[in-house]
């Protein structure tokens, strides 16, 4: 299944919250770039700029937005690194202390206090469906 297919199925689950995001500009996903002196992978951009605004279950992954508190994706990250995510990874998502992170190559993998742990998915549109809509 496709990223477009997953995000459009979290749109139709988008649940009414108080105060919802907006998606980002492209100058803002830039920016997170900038500060994090990295290029996102393709499927993680597309997911900013087009579903990034989602509410739905409890998983809440970073936002790229100005004033969006403890989601904000460069906290994510630095958060992330004070316990032990290595460099490597792009932890996107916290949930307990463990973080979803993407790999290199674009997979995602979840990063336990312990170490890594057995979950991984191929690519964003798997966790969205697997992870997000499925354990949502």
């Amino acid at each position: 299944m496709s990223l477009e297919t997953a995000i459009k199925k979290l749109r139709e689950l988008n649940e009414p919250v108080p105060r919802p995001f907006r998606l980002p500009t492209e100058d803002e996903v830039a920016a997170a770039e900038r500060a994090l002196g990295i290029l996102f992978p393709p499927d993680y951009r597309y997911f900013l700029l087009h579903g990034s605004d989602v509410a739905y279950g409890t998983l809440e992954p970073a936002v790229v937005i100005p004033e969006c508190g403890h989601l904000a994706l460069v906290e994510t990250v630095e958060s992330a690194r004070r316990v032990g995510v290595p460099g490597e990874l792009l932890p996107f998502c916290e949930v307990n202390g463990d973080y979803y992170c993407f790999a290199s190559d674009g997979h995602i993998v979840l990063w336990s206090h312990d170490g890594l742990s057995a979950g991984n998915w191929s690519d964003l549109a798997q966790w969205i469906w697997e992870v997000w809509i499925d354990g949502g």
